[in-house]
Order: structure tokens, then sequence, then C-alpha cells
């Protein structure tokens, strides 16, 4: 150490900063991450290994493993990812059929699982055997009657409630960021923002278990959304295994782009679905390297899923359609019709729910999530079971939905009226007129729709976790399967109209209902979340059905632009802008002709800028700057008169600096002169020893002119994720602009309350 005596030679001056210590360059809660630093700091890191592994064999092998470490990381998202995905699936349907009843040789045994291991199953009663018995025959020995299906009503009542409760439970207690989609909190992580916890790992193991939980218990959600959260928590958790990762935020972020490619690759089986949902809708910053990447956890996520084969049907689809007839151009009309259905359904759904979000958020109504949660579960429990189309699981009804009536179908969908002298091949089935069967589910149903469309603007964003896709995609199926029967039967009764004459001879099977519930999905999807590209890619993916490509982008496009023209906002975007986080969109478009002179601070009429100077502050000067403001960094000037500028400190660092000297470095007291620049200063014998800082100076902060339009500043904040940007004049400092200052003046020029969308 050196002594106070010798301090003004300078060849005796340690910088003890020299040394990295300890915490330089982490964020504090609530921040937003400097996107250039990050990337310097990578640069500088990768130099520095090159340049060692020169140097021998063993820091050869640690280059090649610093090389690779990212494709581990991916292969072990991909694993965990899958195998929480399939005993997700796995959980959800023994829960499901278990509110219903048990299978008496093993409890653990889904109603389907049971019927499988069953020898006195027959075909027409597959649903029917034995060992599967509902809670009426085990109770009372009853399995019809009035007494029978009160009991089983209560029962089904009573176990929806029970999960609903010990899930909203286990959320509260133990991970308040559990809850909801994720997907708008992940999207605003992705953009630089830092939540601590929301991907920790109590988050992790208490979505997984309560996601069971809400799909079990019948709610109107999907655990679709939730899986892209599951996946980025695993994507957390492995690269905080890895230092290349968990000392550098923005690779950090790389990582978890991946994982959320990972998520929908398991949500949906749909691992190229998920790399381009990822890229269109989830990631804020994505070079090639990570497009790799996310193919790659995709592709490990998927084949884990497929090994652990969830479904019991040996594919990795969730709804695998096999359509014996081809689409013809007429149908094309219905298909934008449903897609025009879409956009509006999508519009209305964001604009109620994010009303009633904000009740939530601003009335008595949000003290009691539990309440809320008992109370939105009996309501659709009471509701859902009278009815069988809403009874069963979500996924299980569009699956029923998609599928095309063949000749050994046993829904009430296919209720046909058969011609006795048919002789055509069991696949190619003819149009037939509807039974009374196809009558009664039609009005099913409608009810269902109607119910479903109203219930989900109430459970989306509760404190449970909750998804989007599937309730979106319910909503389109119900209502395009009941225009696939409409045109079937306008077909069938009418053949000789000019519009059906050319392609629908009698006897022909011309329509296909499955298929205008499959557009129609689509479309309710792409109305709420506004993806197309990846909406078409995961639906053909999730279907298998690659020729019904042409519909499904129709109605994709046409639900954007009708959706679109009532509000750009997806429902994810609204979210984040509910909730205030600071999310500058690349999708939004700036048009307003200001400068950066009016957005910078300080402006007329405010205290002048905290500023450091180069070389002429003290300890305590710079300790009371930081004691007495709330900044998240100073810019640093030669002088209050020159006010030119040197460069950028962050205050965190300032912090960790001056603690770190003040521990490790004899001499430094509170009168202590702190100076940035190479040389120390001239100052007095027998001073205390001054302290050197330059380390943590970042000498190239990003700057404009004060005659900068602000679009053009918008789109730096935006390409290059900044946190601050400070503003000049022939090198002079005018003032500082920050994301948030971005992001209330584009809220100003929107005639929105600049204040009411911060982040607190």
């Amino acid at each position: 150490m050196v002594n106070a005596g010798d301090m003004n030679g300078s060849g005796n001056l340690m910088d003890f900063l020299d040394e990295p210590f300890p915490d330089v360059g982490t964020y504090e809660d609530f921040h937003t991450i400097d996107w250039l630093r990050e990337k310097s700091r990578d640069t500088d890191r990768h130099r520095k290994i090159t340049s060692k592994s020169k140097e021998s064999i063993w820091e050869f092998i640690k280059s090649l493993l610093d090389a690779w470490s990212g494709w581990v990381v991916m292969l072990l998202i991909g694993l965990l990812a899958g195998t929480l995905a399939g005993v997700i699936d796995l959980a959800v349907d023994w829960m499901t059929d278990l509110k219903e009843g048990v299978c008496l040789s093993a409890f653990w045994y889904s109603h389907e699982q049971c019927c499988w291991t069953s020898n006195e199953t027959t075909f027409d009663d597959r649903d029917k055997c034995p060992q599967w018995q509902k809670w009426s025959e085990l109770l009372v020995s009853q399995s019809e009657g009035a007494s029978a299906y009160i009991l089983n009503y209560f029962l089904y009542i009573m176990w929806a409630l029970c999960f609903a409760f010990l899930a909203v439970s286990l959320v509260r207690v133990f991970a308040p960021y559990a809850c909801g989609s994720g997907i708008p909190e992940i999207k605003t992580i992705l953009s630089g923002f830092i939540i601590r916890g929301y991907l920790g790992k109590w988050t992790l193991l208490i979505k997984t278990v309560t996601l069971v939980l809400v799909v079990s218990s019948g709610l109107s959600l999907g655990k679709e959304g939730p899986l892209v959260h599951v996946a980025c928590c695993c994507g957390n958790f492995f690269s905080s295994l890895f230092s290349k990762y968990s000392k550098n935020e923005g690779k950090r972020r790389e990582v978890l782009s991946a994982a959320a490619a990972a998520g929908v690759s398991v949500a949906f089986g749909a691992p190229i679905g998920g790399v381009l949902f990822s890229l269109e809708e989830v990631s804020y910053y994505f070079p090639l390297k990570t497009l790799w990447r996310s193919f790659f956890a995709a592709l490990v996520a998927a084949f884990t899923l497929r090994s652990i084969n969830p479904f019991g049907n040996s594919r990795l689809v969730l709804f695998y359609v096999e359509y014996h007839t081809p689409w013809y151009m007429a149908e094309l009309f219905p298909f934008i019709l449903l897609g025009v259905f879409g956009g509006l359904w999508g519009t209305l759904f964001i604009r109620c729910n994010i009303a009633w979000c904000r009740r939530r958020k601003t009335t008595r109504l949000g003290k009691y999530p539990v309440l809320e949660v008992i109370v939105i579960t009996a309501i659709t429990a009471i509701i859902a079971y009278p009815n069988p189309y809403t009874r069963r699981s979500t996924s299980e009804l569009i699956s029923e939905l998609f599928n095309d009536c063949g000749a050994l179908e046993s829904s009430q969908l296919c209720d046909y009226i058969n011609d006795p002298n048919m002789t055509r091949p069991v696949d190619d089935i003819p149009d037939r007129p509807a039974g009374p069967g196809v009558y009664s589910a039609m009005w099913q149903l409608a009810l269902a729709l109607v119910f479903k469309i109203v219930i989900t603007i109430f459970t989306f964003g509760m404190k449970i976790p909750s998804g989007l896709f599937i309730p979106s995609m319910a909503v389109g199926a119900m209502a395009g399967r009941m225009v696939g029967i409409g045109v079937e039967q306008l077909a069938y009764h009418h053949h000789d109209w000019i519009i059906f004459r050319n392609w629908c001879r009698p006897g022909a099977d011309c329509v296909t209902p499955g298929l205008y519930a499959m557009v129609g999905a689509a479309a309710c999807l792409g109305g709420v979340t506004r993806m197309t590209v990846s909406l078409v890619v995961i639906m053909f993916e999730l279907t298998g059905g690659l020729e019904y490509i042409v519909p499904l982008m129709a109605a994709a496009v046409t639900s954007k632009w009708v959706a679109d023209a009532f509000g750009k906002e997806g429902i994810y975007e609204a979210h984040i802008h509910l909730n205030g986080y600071p999310f500058l969109d690349v999708k939004d478009e700036f048009t307003h002709r200001t400068l950066a002179t009016d957005v910078m601070r300080p402006r007329r009429g405010e205290a002048p800028l905290s500023v450091l100077t180069q070389d002429s502050m003290t300890v305590e000067d710079v300790e009371t700057l930081i004691k007495e403001t709330d900044y998240n960094g100073f810019p640093v000037v030669v002088s209050k008169d020159s006010e030119r500028l040197i460069g950028f400190a962050q205050r965190r660092e300032l912090i960790l600096a001056i603690k770190n000297a003040r521990q490790r470095q004899d001499g430094v007291v509170s009168n202590s002169i702190v100076y940035f620049t190479e040389d120390p200063p001239e100052v007095p014998p027998n001073s205390p020893h001054p302290l050197k800082l330059r380390r943590i100076l970042n000498l190239s902060p990003f700057t404009v002119t004060d005659h900068t339009p602000m679009e053009t500043v918008v789109d730096i904040f935006r390409k290059l994720g900044l946190r601050q940007c400070l503003v000049t004049r022939s090198g002079r400092l005018l003032g500082i602009i920050t994301k948030k200052d971005v992001l209330r003046h584009m809220a100003q020029m929107a005639n929105q309350d600049p204040e009411s969308i911060m982040f607190n």
C-alpha cells in the first residue's frame, strides 16, 4: 500500500481497479441493461480467451469448452423443458379425469389409459369399462338417474374448487411471479429489463405444479403461454451455471430467446413454429447464432417430449388431422369471413380483458385474489358441467372439433343420416344430411361459444398461471365448425347453385367441417396475439395439415388486418402497457416532429443536471451526490464551468468502487480527491490519498446533438438498446435522455397520461 507521504509519486500510485472487483457490471432490480456495454464486455472476454488459447494446451481446451458451452446449455434446456412438458401433460390428463371418476385397477391411470388395459371394452362403448368408475358408481352404486347426476355434478365442482384453491394459495405464498401467462414479462426481460426472481427456481417449481392444477380445474385457460415461462426459467437456471452467461446479461438473453423457442416447441409439438414464435413475437435481439441455437433447443425439447409420448399416439402433434378432401377456391370466402370473426373477437377480448384487469388493479377487487379465483372457478364449473362440450378439457374439445367424420366416429357432431345404398370406401364418405345429433350439437356448441367468450375475459390475468392460446383456439374452432357444418349442408341441399356446381356434385365429399374449425382457431389466435408467420407454421405443425397452408394464411392475414384496424396492440403488448413495463416496441412507429431538446432533462426552470467533475470532487462530495439523488448514473465533465463531456459513470459502480477502495486501499478518506483522468491531479503535500476511478468510466457514452429529431433518437434507443443518451452541443453537455423519458414522450404524443404508464 502507498503511504500518504509519497502519494504524489504517480509511479507508486496503485489503481486498485486494475483488478476487477465483485458486482461491477451487474444491475439492480427493475433497471434496464446497457446492451452496448454488455456486447463490448463479451467481445473483450472473447479476445482474452482467444489470445490465451495460444499459450498452452490447457488454455486451448478451455477455449473449446467456452465455445461449446452455448450448445451444452441448449441441450440441457431442451431436455428439462421436454421432460417437464411431458410430466405436465400426463398429470393434467389424470387430474382432469379425476373430477369425474377413478380407475380401480390403478388409481394413477386416466380414463383412457384405464380402458386401454381392459379386455372387456367393446368398440361401440370404448369409453366404458368395468375398471373405470364414476364417483356415483363408487359411492352409491348408481350410474344413471337424478341422484347419480347430482352427486357427480357436486363432486366435479368440489374437485375444481380444490385444485384452483391449492394453485392460487401456492402462488401467493411461495412464488407471486408464477401467475399469469408470463409472455409479457418475458418480452420485457428480453428487451433488457431486470426482474429478479421472475425466472428463479421457486418460480419454476411452483409454476410447473400450479399449471397442472389450474388446467385440471377446468378453468378457461391453457398451458402453452406458461410453458414458455417454464422453459425460460430452465434457461435462466442453466445459464447461471456458466460464467459466460451468468456474468453477462446480454448473453443471458440470447439463451432465454432460445428457451422461449423450446417452450413453444413442447407446448404445441411445433419446433419450427417455436423458433419463428421466438423471432416474431418474443425476442428483442435475435442474431443468427441465436437462430441456430433456438433451432437446436427446440429440436432437443421436441425429441424429449416425443420420447415420453404423453398423448399415447406415438405422435408429437397435439391435434393430428387426416382430411381426405382438398379445399376449393370458392371456400376462401368463408375462410376470410372466419378471419374477420377472429379479428373482431381479438379486439373485443383485448379491450374487455384490459378494462377488467385495470379495474382489478385500481379497485378493492385486487386485494382478494384467492376469492376471485374461487368465484370464477365455481361459476365455470357450475355452467360447464351440463354441457358436454365445456365439461371436457379444452384440448379434447379442439381435437374433436378438428376431426373429420369417418365411418368409425361416435361423436354427436358426426350423427349424419346415412344412405343405406352407400357402397363407397370408408375414407371417402359423401356429404350427407345432418341428423338430430348434429342439430343438438350445434345448439350446445353455440352455448359453449358464448360461455367461452365471456368467461375467458375474466379468467386471463388472475393470480394463477393462465395461457391464452388454447381458449382462443377453442373459440375459433367452435365458430369454425358451425360455419363448416352450415356450408356443408348448404352444398348438400343446394348443389345446383352456381357456386357449388363446379366443385360439389351430388354424392361427392366436398366440404370438410373440421378444416373450418382449424382455420377458425388460427384466425382467433391471430386476432388476439397478432402473430402471422409463426401462427401459420404452428397450426400446420400442430395438425399435420400441410396442404391447408393457404386457407390458414388467408385467415391469419385477414384477422390481423381487421384487428389492427381497431388498434395495433396485441394482448401481450396491451398487458405490458397496463403494467407499465419500460418496453420500446420495435413495431410501433414514431411520426411526430419533435427534437431531442424538447425531451431531454433538465428542462427550463428545472435544477441543473447532476454531474461529476474529472478531478475536483472529493469522496464525500460524490457520496453526497449519490445520497441526494436517485439517478442511475452521472455524466463526467472537465469542470462545472466548461461542461465539456468526458464520459459517463454508473451509480452502482461508483458506490461499489468507493466501498471497495475504503476497504482495500490505505489512505482513502472522505476528503480524498476522486479523479477520472490517467494522471493524478496536483494536490498539496500531506493531503489524503486521491482515488482513481477511471476504470469504471465509460469513455464513449452515446451522444446526440440537441437538434437531432426524436424519430432518430427513438430508433437509436430501439435498435441499440440504450439506457440513456447524452445531449451535447459542440462538445458541451446540455442534458440527458433516458429510456423512460422516451416512453413518457411517446405516451404524451399519443394523448396518454405519461406518468400512468411508468412501472412502479
